[in-house]
């Protein structure tokens, strides 16, 4: 039985080996090929004219207004850092209570559509979130949300409501 067993090929004499050899051998030997580039075949026989004083006044003017304007962006870079360094030291002031009031009104205001007043009635209910009145205030306050689609999502589901019950089905 043991001379019945096919000896297989080691890797590298097999055909699909050789092919992909080749395939890489021409390709490094056409790279190497190209080594001058459209930048190296620069014609040096154009004549070299000598920049008049308004010409090396005008590009003077221009090297100028371009280190202005990097000053310029520079400064607004900074002063950009400042305020989000500013940003995070104010929100890493807030108390945890505060932020917590924070991420329950959000949750509330996109998934149960509820108004800002509502929101501050279910943050500081003893039935709801229990918290303090600053903590909601808080949230009211830093919310960012568009007040007035969630009023017409909530006006939907209250009228779809209002026809459930009005044929019977709830």
């Amino acid at each position: 039985m043991s001379e019945k067993m096919k000896v297989k090929k080691p890797f590298y004499k097999r055909w699909w080996f050789i092919v992909i050899a080749v395939i890489v051998v021409i390709g490094v030997i056409g790279s190497l090929g190209k080594d001058e580039t459209e930048t190296d075949k620069v014609e040096t026989s154009a004549p070299v004219v000598e920049e008049t004083a308004e010409e090396k006044a005008a590009t003077e003017q221009k090297a100028k207004e371009e280190a202005e304007a990097e000053a310029k962006a520079e400064e607004e870079r900074i002063a950009q850092e400042k305020a989000e360094a500013e940003v995070k030291a104010k929100e890493a002031s807030v108390p945890r209570e505060h932020k917590s009031a924070l991420k329950k009104a959000e949750s509330y205001a996109k998934t149960m559509h509820m108004s800002k007043a509502g929101i501050y009635e279910q943050l500081t209910s003893e039935y709801g979130e229990n918290f303090p009145p600053e903590a909601a205030q808080y949230a009211i306050e830093n919310i960012v949300f568009d007040w007035n689609e969630n009023a017409l999502k909530k006006g939907a589901i209250i009228c779809r409501n209002y026809e459930y019950v009005r044929f019977g089905y709830l």
